[in-house]
């Protein structure tokens, strides 16, 4: 039975959206199905980390985003300074969601996605073959479409999800969170402004275009997510938590919303993928979120490419699950401790955590590690047993010989090779031209390495001696790039 669609997506979050211009920059079929008619002008995520604006310069549009919001070179939530952090981007961009929709999404289009509103996905079933997928109309008529993968990429409710039968364990970890977006007749003088007495907690973030987030909880007021949220409340609690409400006036956005530690324990099944919240939630502590939804369609995106390509056998697509579920899970305890630690401390207690905290994170190794953990630089993959210690981690930006930086050359979604110059013949590699670049480094090196599209390191080798090294070359390429006409079978790289 044959396939109308390579690639379907569920979802026009910024997961759907990153995954959509990866398939459609690679030349993959790809629908997004999306149950919203219009773009969404409301938001939760504000918080763009240095990873994932490396990967969007790694597809040109970082640029293009940090024009929307403003860079924070601290982690006021923490306190802890970005801006060592070993990063073309030492800082968290603070921007709406509908902002980092918007690039994403006009990168799609440009690039020949089709992104279909009004469409909700009902339910899914799959064969061998492909996946046929249950789809609704704006006019109340069910459509199936056929589709080799598809991705829900479709939230916290996922209906991919629940039709695959997977359960989504965890706990609630925080109950009534107020949010709001408002103007100030008197704003912060630094913000990002954040505090906690124990049974209140706020933090206020600008926009950058007299717009400012609030987010609120009040331990004394705990109310279901539909219940309705008062502005006043929202004041009082800022008054207890950060000592004024800043004349908070004008709300264009009021919401309540509990959250969630959730994580799915399997992210393929079959033909069928998970990203984003509809593979795992957890508290919005850190800004993690919204950074690690995209990053595992980063992760996914090329492999799927690999494979509707025919370059890559399908055990490559399960190398997805053992890659970024360990991630997924990281975050999920990693942002729950956060707001654990904020939200549970009895009042009387408070002054001591806000010291506690204050002296270890001046601590330089710690603050620094913290830094990196919560910005995703400090992700990698799991090393191989006898690869080299590189594999597996994040490449950073290096200037090459031609001017260039490497995430500049990482836009065309192909393999690049940091070689010396002349380690291999021109003709050795001309089979591997569509596949991989061969670039040399700005600066000597003892090192040759293979970064893979999502710029982490496929491999590695520190031979010095020339014919060795080619020897080395020729192999890594022909197991990662395929040893004729670019085919390649069996491999499995994690």
């Amino acid at each position: 039975m044959g396939s109308d669609y390579e690639v379907l997506i569920v979802g026009a979050g910024p997961a759907g959206l990153l995954l959509a211009g990866d398939m459609a920059e690679a030349g993959i079929g790809c629908t997004v199905l999306e149950k919203r008619e219009k773009e969404s002008e409301l938001t939760r995520a504000f918080a763009v980390q240095a990873r994932t604006l490396e990967q969007f310069d790694a597809r040109g549009i970082a640029d293009e985003l940090l024009l929307t919001g403003i860079r924070n070179p601290v982690l006021q939530f923490l306190r802890i300074d970005l801006s060592h952090l070993p990063s073309r981007y030492p800082h968290v961009l603070v921007t709406p969601q509908y902002n980092t929709e918007r690039v994403l999404r006009s990168r799609a289009l440009a690039r020949g996605a089709d992104i279909r509103g009004a469409w909700e996905v009902v339910g899914l079933e799959q064969d061998a073959d492909g996946v046929d997928v249950q789809a609704r109309t704006a006019d109340g008529a069910v459509q199936t479409l056929r589709a080799r993968y598809v991705v829900g990429a479709d939230g916290r409710g996922s209906t991919v999800r629940q039709s695959l039968g997977l359960p989504f364990p965890g706990r609630s970890a925080v109950r009534s969170m107020m949010l709001a977006d408002v103007r100030f007749s008197e704003p912060p003088l630094k913000p990002p402004t954040v505090g906690a007495v124990g049974d209140a907690f706020a933090i206020v973030v600008p926009f950058g275009d007299g717009w400012f987030r609030i987010m609120a909880w009040n331990r004394r007021h705990q109310m279901p997510d539909n219940a309705s949220v008062d502005l006043e409340e929202i004041r009082e609690v800022a008054r207890r938590a950060l000592g004024s409400d800043f004349g908070m006036h004008d709300p264009r956005w009021l919401s309540r919303f509990h959250s969630d530690e959730r994580q799915s324990p399997r992210y393929r099944v079959g033909r069928v993928f998970l990203v984003g919240d509809a593979a795992h939630v957890h508290s919005p502590a850190g800004g993690m979120g919204l950074n690690t939804s995209i990053q595992d369609s980063v992760n996914l995106g090329w492999k799927l490419v690999a494979v509707l390509r025919g370059r890559a056998p399908d055990g490559l697509l399960d190398t997805y699950q053992d890659e970024r579920h360990p991630v997924g899970r990281r975050v999920l305890r990693m942002s729950g401790a956060l707001l654990r630690g904020v939200l549970t401390t009895p009042r009387a207690m408070c002054g001591i955590r806000d010291f506690s905290a204050r002296t270890v994170l001046q601590l330089p190794p710690l603050a620094k590690r913290l830094g990196r953990a919560i910005s995703g630089l400090d992700i990698a993959y799991a090393t191989p047993a006898g690869a080299h210690p590189l594999t597996g981690k994040r490449v950073p930006d290096l200037p090459l010989t031609d001017g260039r930086r490497l995430y500049e050359a990482l836009r065309t979604r192909r393999f690049v090779l940091i070689a010396a110059t002349g380690a291999l013949p021109p003709s050795e590699t001309e089979k591997w031209a569509d596949e991989v670049e061969i670039v040399s480094a700005a600066w000597p090196t003892s090192k040759t390495v293979l970064v893979r599209p999502d710029a982490y390191i496929a491999w590695a080798t520190s031979e010095q001696r020339p014919e060795r090294r080619a020897g080395e070359i020729r192999q890594a390429l022909a197991h990662w790039l395929g040893a004729d006409t670019g085919r390649r079978g069996g491999h499995s790289p994690s």
